[in-house]
């Protein structure tokens, strides 16, 4: 059985759906049920019968283009681990970008950034080529960074403590490093935090990295070995934007791409491209009145 569910624009939510659902039965597919959740009915459903996700998966890009989705084998249960990238994913920059502009080098990591994000270079040696145009920048530039620049994406607070409300272990795992994500996952709530350390001497930084790199495999890794803690059947989500998610997208039980590059939108099996991060606990059937968190702390990270 394969499960799809939907948010679309409910005006013309009626004929595309007849639409997509022919073409789907088409492909030898059977709909077992189509309607809105009971729990959350801004939420459509689908139930399908000998339906290859692939092929169903193409049906409604072409007739829900617009649509932030979640298709996955049924039936969908709530997870029990959450593992998230941080930057441009549960906050709305990318720190290593914003730390840059203090030097006046932005528009020159950035375009660096969004090339390894694209998975267009290796995102490894694309980090120590931006960790090394930081020399020199003062540490306390990362606390003038954090209290400036950083903020976390809309609805991110809300969906890291209602998924712990509701059972889930969270992780925060970034490419970035911890000078910033251990302020940002004590503000949203993880539980855990791993992430890149950079290294300082004498009040700077030095352009360096200390201990290991945290890439895609290493974010992968930190998805599966949290997940065997928890033992056999449990569920995980996990949420990024970029290349060096997907390995950690396509391990977990369901994995959404959220405000994602291509690359990393593709390889999810879910996306979401028009609501902020409670869209997901939508798209989980989560009623609104389950939601927990307080998004008036989401103006800014304080150390």
């Amino acid at each position: 059985m394969l499960i799809a569910r939907l948010i679309a624009d409910s005006d013309t939510l009626g004929d595309r759906l007849a639409l997509a659902m022919e073409q789907i039965e088409e492909t030898g597919a059977e709909v077992l049920g189509a309607g809105m959740l009971d729990s959350n009915p801004a939420v459509l459903e689908l139930e399908l019968a000998d339906a290859d996700a692939v092929t169903v998966r193409a049906v409604l890009d072409r007739h829900f283009a617009d649509a932030d989705l979640l298709l996955v084998p049924g039936p969908i249960m709530l997870p029990r681990l959450f593992v998230s990238d941080m930057d441009s994913t549960m906050i709305g920059q990318e720190c290593i970008d914003e730390l840059a502009d203090f030097a006046g080098l932005k528009d020159h990591v950035a375009a660096i950034t969004a090339r390894a994000m694209r998975g267009e270079i290796d995102f490894v040696t694309a980090l120590h080529e931006r960790v090394g145009l930081l020399a020199g920048l003062p540490e306390s530039t990362i606390t003038q960074c954090l209290d400036q620049r950083i903020r976390p994406m809309p609805g991110a607070v809300t969906l890291v403590r209602t998924l712990q409300a509701h059972g889930a272990r969270c992780v925060l795992v970034t490419g970035g490093f911890h000078a910033f994500a251990d302020t940002v996952a004590a503000a949203l709530g993880f539980d855990r935090v791993v992430g890149n350390r950079l290294e300082t001497a004498d009040g700077v930084l030095t352009g360096r990295l200390l201990g290991d790199i945290i890439d895609s495999t290493a974010k992968r890794a930190v998805l599966v070995a949290a997940l065997a803690e928890l033992g056999e059947g449990a569920v995980s989500l996990a949420t990024g934007d970029g290349a060096n998610d997907i390995p950690m997208l396509r391990a977990a039980t369901h994995g959404i791409a959220f405000r994602a590059k291509p690359t990393a939108r593709a390889a999810a099996d879910g996306r979401v491209d028009h609501g902020d991060l409670t869209t997901i606990l939508d798209l989980y059937g989560i009623a609104s009145d389950a939601w927990v968190g307080d998004e008036v702390r989401q103006a800014a990270f304080r150390l």
